[in-house]
């Protein structure tokens, strides 16, 4: 008998599994790759190395990349730690991550007052309009939605203020909001 009711528990299991009402489906979040959760954090930033992208815009904050965060893996993932400073010298650190094709952005990790790393649980999702990220996305890093190539094309992009792609050859400023 008791094997009876175990035999049918696992068979009510197994049917609850395959059976999502509606809003589970579009509601389920999709479980990140291993492959995304194990991304080694880099070394927190360091300020004598920053480079600033925003110089021409005014504004309370000024926006940073550290050079030395910067990479592009196999798939195009483009990587790096991100520096909001505001004028009185406050900083907020995140290191994140787009990926061109589909506008998306991630934060890995956000950076604590004693200078260590705390992990997000975000996963990725759609650059917002207005925001730094999608000027990264837009100016910089996905230039017409194709990721630079390596770090060395987007620490030039950083200097020159913005990716030769992304100045009068039509980028992809559909998401910004200027």
């Amino acid at each position: 008998m008791r094997f009876l009711l175990a035999l049918l528990a696992l068979a009510g299991c197994s049917t609850r599994s395959a059976e999502q009402s509606e809003w589970e489906r579009e509601n389920r979040k999709p479980a990140a790759s291993a492959l995304e959760e194990q991304v080694p954090l880099p070394p927190y930033p360091v300020s004598a190395r920053l480079v600033q992208f925003d110089q021409d815009r005014g504004g309370d904050f000024r926006f940073f990349i550290d050079p030395a965060t910067l990479s592009v893996d196999e798939r195009g993932v483009v990587r790096y730690v991100l520096v909001a400073r505001s004028a009185s010298g406050v900083e907020n650190v995140s290191y994140e991550a787009l990926r061109c094709e589909p506008a998306q952005h991630r934060v890995y990790a956000l950076g604590q007052a004693d200078r260590t790393w705390s992990r997000s649980r975000a996963d990725w999702r759609p650059i917002d309009p207005g925001t730094r990220q999608i000027e990264l996305y837009a100016d910089y890093f996905c230039a017409q939605k194709v990721p630079i190539r390596n770090a060395a094309e987007g620490v030039s992009a950083l200097q020159d203020g913005g990716h030769p792609f992304a100045k009068g050859f039509g980028g992809d400023h559909s998401l910004r909001r200027d």
